[in-house]
């Protein structure tokens, strides 16, 4: 259902949740509702999510939210503070993925909404020191790439170079 190549990381993304979490457990996903939120209900979960807040300045969504698990889908790259979200969280259980930097390609950076930047584009050792800066231990993970159907020295590099980074981390005691 999620092979093509648009919607391949909702597969892959799928696989991975249904892999850590329950779906018993409710689900705080930051971010506004989005195509994968709506999958993720339609699979079963107990979805909110935060309302498009700006997060670097307003955690009281995450402060209030009452959910056992919190996922941020491609969210991070948009914060300029990361780490303050991390610490604000309050749950035991934390899937993120976020786009990996590209040494052949510049940082999106979207030239009609100034919302829709990516400040940051981890390497993955970022943010594994992140997260265990901010109090996570990674138990899970997982690189994929993104080809596109383009032709090209890029698009070609994309079929090999890894963009997306995922994590399953638990809070530590």
């Amino acid at each position: 259902m999620y092979k093509t190549i648009p919607h391949r990381r909702y597969g892959i993304t799928l696989d991975f949740l249904k892999k850590h979490i329950s779906k018993e457990q409710s689900i705080l996903d930051l971010g506004v509702p989005n195509p994968f939120s709506d999958i993720m209900v339609s699979e079963g979960y107990t979805v909110e999510n935060t309302k498009g807040e700006d997060l670097d300045e307003d955690t009281s969504t995450i402060d209030n939210s009452t959910a056992e698990v919190v996922t941020a889908f491609e969210i991070f790259e948009h914060l300029l503070s990361p780490y303050t979200v991390l610490k604000a969280i309050k749950t035991d259980e934390l899937i993120i993925s976020v786009p990996l930097k590209l040494w052949f390609a510049s940082a999106y950076r979207s030239k009609t909404d100034m919302r829709d930047r990516h400040y940051h584009e981890f390497e993955d050792w970022q943010l594994d020191w992140l997260l265990e800066k901010t109090g996570w231990e990674i138990k899970d993970c997982i690189k994929w790439t993104n080809p596109t159907s383009k032709i090209g020295l890029r698009p070609l590099l994309r079929r090999f170079v890894p963009r997306y980074y995922m994590v399953y981390a638990t809070k530590v005691k």
